[in-house]
């Protein structure tokens, strides 16, 4: 399990490309027949991708979490974003199609992700936080999450953002989480940016087209950083740090966040004007 340590932002502005990356992005994540995650110090997220093809595989108890079982202090949201898989809970079964979504509560001992056909396996991006109290096992499909559409065609960021964990959603004690489908001919995510200095995010970037990339936009908006990423890359947006991406095509990400609360609007806007 990589492990990814918190970074002050006055150490940040003198990081080269390669600090960069290796400090923020997750990448390489897609292991046939593999759950591969990493733990990151920024409100002890975790996360990973379980890509089930043949085999079932069962989420372990690493030993970084120091407990009897993976949920046993912890949640988890997870949305697949490929073939048609099945997720199983202390023995009760879920099917999840490409962009559903399954909320895991504390105290849940055995969770196991199987493929529904080998030659059009899942893709299953799991997003774990630290949690003090246990909510229910919930499923949401991609037609059930609240949307938004946000954005112009004359500004490149037409997008549709579904809310899947969040306050008027799938109930939980610390994640919140969705994704945002970017229309065809747009380009630009969260755009204008914002940062939310009481919860971290992270970004998965799905659906980028073979021989695409995603231009990331990080740092404080008075001096900003950018790095490439492919598809099924992930990137850790510290609380002082914008996000934003931009990419050589229309594609999809999941947004997912664990901090001091689950309101899905608290963050602090930042103007185009005052981005450098």
């Amino acid at each position: 399990m990589k492990v990814l340590h918190s970074v002050h932002p006055d150490d940040f502005k003198i990081y080269g490309t390669e600090q960069i990356r290796d400090r923020f992005l997750i990448d390489n994540l897609i292991k046939a027949d593999q759950i591969n995650c990493a733990y990151t110090h920024y409100d002890r997220i975790i996360l990973g991708v379980a890509h089930p093809i043949t085999n079932t595989l069962t989420l372990e108890n690493y030993s970084n979490l120091k407990a009897d079982y993976f949920l046993e202090r912890r949640e988890i949201g997870i949305i697949n974003v490929a073939g048609d898989g099945e997720v199983n809970a202390d023995g009760e079964v879920f099917k999840l199609k490409k962009l559903d979504c399954l909320y895991i509560g504390k105290g849940v001992k055995e969770v196991s992700f199987t493929a529904a056909d080998a030659t059009n396996p899942p893709v299953f991006y799991l997003l774990s936080s630290p949690a003090h109290k246990s909510y229910p096992t919930s499923l949401m499909t991609i037609d059930e999450a609240e949307k938004v559409n946000a954005g112009a065609d004359s500004t490149a960021n037409k997008r549709t953002i579904n809310k899947y964990i969040h306050t008027a959603g799938i109930q939980s004690c610390q994640l919140v989480m969705g994704l945002t489908i970017l229309h065809e001919g747009s380009v630009w995510n969260t755009m204008p940016p914002h940062v939310h200095d009481r919860r971290m995010e992270a970004y998965f970037y799905f659906d980028i087209p073979a021989g695409q990339k995603v231009f990331h936009f990080m740092g404080e908006a008075i001096e900003t950083r950018h790095i490439l990423i492919g598809n099924y890359g992930a990137v850790v947006s510290p609380p002082w740090s914008m996000h934003s991406g931009a990419g050589t095509s229309n594609y999809s990400f999941i947004w997912g966040m664990g901090g001091e609360n689950l309101d899905y609007t608290d963050m602090d806007a930042i103007s185009i004007d005052n981005i450098r």
